[in-house]
């Protein structure tokens, strides 16, 4: 008689072994944790040493970035970065505060680290829209209104803004209503919608009220735009009214449902 082949004879002593054990959790020793424990603290006093103690990782360089008109040299003087601090301790947040404040032609600023030595300033300055006389200097506007800078001679391709205020009736009472700020918001809104191959011609942008602001084009010709509202609306309206009567001297989109045209 044949006896039990290798098969059977693995199933009966799998069956007769029962289930596996569970290794048993064995805490670590004392002197594992000791040296875990002492490991992390020389890892931390040394990253600590590395940031706030050596020489390693000491400000030395300040670059700018992305200057115009402004030069490197005054936007790191506003700046005031403490050249020769640890770098980590740079509070990048007021570094960027001194420079929205002492520098109204940034609109914009990025302070960064780069590591292991310096600090980065990527700014973006401010563009005029409009520009508005003050005596013998000229005031620079961006397209949110703020009046950034005084500047000695006007940038060119700029329109000036010119205030004609109305005496009588209810242009008068407008100006009543509505603080100068917001008078210049509203031309910098109507200067925003001019189609871009008229803003080119565009020479002054006149405000003699919030309903009456109008345009002065090259070649004696102007544009009475009402107010800033439905920009979109009168533009597309100036455009088609230009290209049907190209030779008109005045253009009337203040409506912009009705516009009209006169002169030749």
């Amino acid at each position: 008689m044949a006896g039990p082949t290798t098969a059977e004879r693995g199933a009966r002593q799998q069956e007769s072994s029962g289930p596996p054990r569970a290794r048993r959790f064995r805490p670590p020793r004392l002197r594992t944790i000791i040296v875990l424990a002492v490991a992390l603290v020389l890892v931390a006093g040394t990253t600590v040493w590395v940031l706030y103690g050596s020489n390693w990782t000491r400000l030395e360089d300040v670059s700018v970035s992305g200057t115009n008109v402004l030069t490197p040299a005054q936007v790191r003087e506003a700046a005031d970065v403490p050249v020769g601090d640890p770098l980590i301790s740079v509070d990048t947040e007021a570094v960027e505060a001194r420079l929205r404040r002492k520098l109204l032609r940034i609109d914009e600023v990025e302070v960064e680290r780069s590591w292991p030595h310096g600090i980065r300033l990527k700014v973006t300055e401010r563009t005029p829209v409009l520009i508005a006389q003050k005596g013998r200097k000229f005031v620079e506007v961006d397209d949110e209104g703020v009046r950034f800078a005084t500047v000695s001679k006007a940038p060119k391709g700029v329109p000036a803004l010119e205030w004609e205020p109305a005496r009588s009736g209810s242009a008068a009472a407008s100006l009543r209503r509505f603080d100068d700020d917001r008078l210049v918001r509203e031309a910098v809104r109507v200067a925003d919608r001019i189609p871009a191959w008229v803003a080119r011609d565009t020479r002054v942008v006149k405000v003699r009220s919030y309903d009456d602001i109008s345009l002065e084009l090259s070649g004696d010709r102007t544009v009475s735009w009402g107010s800033g509202e439905h920009g979109a609306r009168k533009a597309r309206a100036l455009t088609a009214l230009m290209k049907a009567t190209p030779k008109a001297r005045h253009f009337d989109v203040s409506v912009p449902t009705a516009p009209a045209s006169s002169g030749s």
